[in-house]
């Protein structure tokens, strides 16, 4: 699941975390874009807050996930 998708599902709107773990929601929002390069102990912080662990949060740029989702679409038989 994406950071932005782990967000939605906890109800929170992108300042409310924001304010809640301390950073920038500009920040945050860049994090939600591309989290790849997320330090460790932020990604820890997301993931208390949204209650799920990090192995389930996807780490990386958000569009080469919607790239893997919509091969794997591809692939499946009608």
């Amino acid at each position: 699941m994406s950071l932005r998708s782990a967000r939605v599902n906890a109800g929170l709107t992108i300042k409310e975390a924001a304010k809640i773990i301390g950073i920038h929601h500009e920040t945050l929002s860049k994090y939600e874009k591309d989290s790849s390069d997320i330090p460790m102990s932020l990604l820890n912080k997301l993931s208390n807050l949204y209650q799920i662990p990090t192995d389930y949060i996807f780490l990386g740029n958000r569009y080469e996930l919607i790239r893997t989702i919509e091969s794997k679409r591809n692939k499946q038989p009608a």
